[in-house]
């Protein structure tokens, strides 16, 4: 037993240090992971740049509140389940329109006198 540990102890500090296959591999992956976020900084400067365009959240707030009967809405983001969101339960007891976290539509409840 005592030469099957032997054995073992080397294998097992350079895992604990990073060094060998295990380090490298994760050397690896932190590379292309900085590689990846370099390239979405890039791509979202480019669209940043373009100003002919309106943002997504411009473009959200351009839709009008919703009007609700009841105190409580369920947001899905959209009719067609693959392209919504997980269902949002929002209540609209507050006079301030209520917003999705998902998607930023905004809701009120409509008051009948």
């Amino acid at each position: 037993m005592a030469t099957a540990t032997r054995r073992l102890l080397p294998t097992l500090f350079r895992t604990l240090t990073g060094t060998g296959h295990a380090g490298a591999a994760r050397g690896l992956a932190t590379e292309k992971a900085v590689g990846a976020a370099a390239v979405v900084g890039s791509h979202t400067a480019k669209w940043m740049q373009d100003t002919s365009k309106k943002s997504p959240m411009e473009l959200i707030n351009e839709v009008p509140p919703i009007k609700v009967e009841g105190r409580i809405v369920a947001c899905e983001g959209d009719k067609n389940p693959a392209l919504g969101h997980p269902i949002e339960y929002i209540c609209l007891d507050l006079d301030a329109p209520a917003v999705c976290k998902y998607c930023g539509l905004r809701y009120v409840q409509d008051h009948h006198h």
